[in-house]
């Protein structure tokens, strides 16, 4: 499994902006900028919509205080339904993308299986990234959501 203090694997995660569909390059998006990528299960699924998006959307501004240039959802969904979820978010302060294929969760070391649910998933994480290194990386165990939070982010910076 990935480690704090790693830089990030390579990969390439989508959004769907106003103009059409962007391929990020993950070096690319993140060097030169401090980051919180915070990873969830599914879009539209209830611990994710009810608590984990909202708490970034809700601490954006205070996490930006702190010198985050950036904050960023992702999830193994496709970026249209990404889009719509930030949308129905109100995350317009976040940038939404989209690993469909699970390649970048699955270079992190961080994806599972929820079988019926959904397939194969990313666990549920949030790390802050200081131009491409990992310098906190915090990993809930299964069905938890205590150390992933803005919250316990915003204590971590």
């Amino acid at each position: 499994m990935f480690k704090q203090g790693q830089n990030l694997p390579a990969g390439t995660l989508s959004q769907l902006t106003k103009d059409g569909m962007v391929n990020h390059n993950v070096a690319e998006l993140f060097a030169g900028k401090k980051v919180v990528l915070f990873a969830v299960p599914g879009a539209f699924t209830p611990t994710c919509s009810e608590a984990h998006l909202p708490g970034f959307v809700v601490q954006a501004d205070e996490l930006k205080a702190k010198g985050v240039d950036m904050i960023a959802c992702v999830s193994v969904n496709d970026a249209f339904v990404m889009k719509a979820w930030g949308e129905a978010q109100n995350a317009s302060e976040l940038l939404m993308l989209a690993d469909g294929d699970a390649s970048f969760t699955k270079a992190l070391g961080l994806e599972m299986d929820t079988a019926g649910f959904g397939g194969l998933r990313s666990q549920r994480y949030a790390m802050v990234i200081d131009n491409g290194v990992v310098t906190v990386l915090n990993v809930e165990a299964p069905k938890s959501f205590e150390v992933s939070t803005a919250e316990a982010i915003l204590a971590a910076l």
